[in-house]
């Protein structure tokens, strides 16, 4: 088993991880009746395809001996109603100062960031733009 979602009233929920036991409180969003003091549900959706993005680039970063510590993303998620549902994710990458590539580091970066396992889960007709703001001082060579 992967987790457990309990649900605490008033549109809350406390997901248990099984393996570590570490917790994620969801609440609906304000425009959902919800509190909105939580991530969403489809705020951990638009979320999850961040983190996936920035654990393959992980992977792929430690086998090229590549400090990528401090890359931060920021996630846009765009609802949509009849059904609602998210309608796009935007993610802009920025890389820190100290983040030195050459052209070929940095296209097996985005390449892996693009072919994570979520981004190859998320439906069609989700729009998603991914931005990589890498800055011509980042790129040697």
């Amino acid at each position: 088993m992967t987790s457990t979602v309990v649900y605490e009233g008033n549109l809350r929920t406390v997901c248990t991880h099984e393996k570590s036991g570490s917790i994620i409180e969801t609440d609906a969003p304000p425009d959902n009746q919800g509190l909105g003091e939580r991530f969403s549900p489809t705020d951990m959706v638009a979320t999850a395809l961040g983190t996936c993005m920035l654990t393959i680039m992980g992977i792929k970063a430690r086998d090229m001996n590549l400090d990528i510590k401090g890359i931060k993303i920021d996630v846009e998620k765009i609802m949509k109603a009849d059904p609602r549902r998210i309608g796009g994710i935007n993610l802009t990458f920025h890389f820190p100062d100290s983040l030195q590539v050459d052209e070929k580091q940095k296209t097996i970066l985005e390449r892996a960031a693009n072919t994570c396992p979520v981004m190859y889960s998320i439906h069609p007709d989700i729009e998603v733009n991914v931005t990589f703001n890498w800055k011509p001082e980042m790129i040697i060579g």
